[in-house]
Formats: C-alpha cells, sequence, structure tokens
C-alpha cells in the first residue's frame, strides 16, 4: 500500500498543476489544451488532478487566480517603488512595457479567457471581471493621488495590452504612457 500523501505534497502537486496549466493554457489557448497535455506536463495521474479540480472550468479559473495575485503584486511592487503619484501613473505603462517585451507574451490572459470562454462558461467570466474589476481599482488609488480619473488611464492600459498581445510589440505600453502624460499635463493645467 503506498504511503499516504501529505498535506506539503498536496500543495507541491497543486502548484506543479497550476504551474503546468498556466503555461499551456497562456502559450496554446483554453480550448486548445486538453487534460491529457496538463497530465504530461506535471506528471501527475488524471485522477489526482480531478481530485484537486473535479472539471477543466474549475482548473481554469484557479490558474486565473493565482496569475491575478501574482500579476497585479508585480504590477504594485513596481509602482510603488515611485514615490510621485504622477510617476506611479506613468510607471504602470513603464511595467506594462516590460511585461510586453517579456518572452513568449501572448497579451492578457484574462482577455484571453474572455475571448475563448466568456460566453460558456459563468465562472471563467466572473473570475475575469474580478481581475479587471480590481486592477481598475488599483489604478484608481494612484489616478486619485495624482488629480485625474481612472477610466481614461484604465482603457489606456487595457487597449494597450489587447495592441500589444495582437501585435507582438510593446510600442503600445509607450503610445499609452504618451497619452496618460497627455491627461496629467492637461489635469495639471486646470
Amino acid at each position: 500500500m503506498p504511503a499516504p500523501i501529505t498535506e506539503e505534497q498536496s500543495r507541491l502537486d497543486r502548484e506543479a498543476l497550476l504551474d503546468a496549466a498556466e503555461r499551456l493554457f497562456y502559450e496554446r489557448g483554453f480550448r486548445a489544451v486538453g487534460m491529457d497535455q496538463v497530465r504530461a506536463a506535471c506528471g501527475l495521474p488524471l485522477k489526482r488532478i480531478y481530485r484537486f479540480f473535479p472539471a477543466k472550468e474549475e482548473l481554469v479559473v484557479a490558474m486565473l487566480r493565482r496569475r491575478d495575485a501574482r500579476w497585479r503584486g508585480s504590477l504594485a511592487a513596481y509602482v510603488e517603488r515611485t514615490a510621485d503619484p504622477r510617476g506611479r501613473v506613468l510607471a504602470v505603462f513603464d511595467w506594462l512595457a516590460r511585461w510586453f517585451a517579456e518572452p513568449g507574451f501572448r497579451g492578457c490572459a484574462w482577455i484571453n479567457a474572455f475571448g475563448e470562454l466568456g460566453s460558456s462558461s459563468g465562472p471563467v467570466l466572473a473570475e475575469v471581471r474580478a481581475h479587471k474589476r480590481a486592477f481598475h481599482e488599483q489604478l484608481t488609488v494612484w489616478t486619485a493621488a495624482a488629480g485625474i480619473a481612472a477610466e481614461p488611464v484604465c482603457l489606456l492600459a487595457e487597449g494597450a495590452m489587447v495592441m500589444a498581445g495582437i501585435t507582438g510589440d510593446p510600442a503600445p505600453a509607450r503610445q499609452a504612457r504618451a497619452a496618460a502624460e497627455a491627461l496629467l499635463g492637461a489635469a495639471a493645467t486646470r
């Protein structure tokens, strides 16, 4: 009889599963990747995978949720290194430019998930909306301190994500940064 699986081993297995799923889903797409491919990538038996996540949809939601915490945490750490409120708003676009230039960048995982699954999966749609809402709230803190509205900055950031994902070029982050700079300049002259 095999030894029972410890809590630590379960945690490690779950993380390995989420790592493999995230890599595959982001590289190839949510619909294109089957659970057999996830199994092969993480090395866990399907039975164990389905104990963690009884449905692929649950795995997608967990992967997006975990990615959200890491993504927004990285953004906040980068932006908050800048003391000046106006500089923080611009730092958002500097961080986006760095992200867009990373090898393997394939656009925003949540926009991708929405495009593939948003119309057919309520839980995925809810997770995408939760991420976008949290990002908007994060931007609201920084834009309010700089004296500008969050909505135009959010639209610039989201548009840059879409265009960079489509073109494979980090230039939309620089272009959106220039537009945000103009918004900040207009607010300063009022």
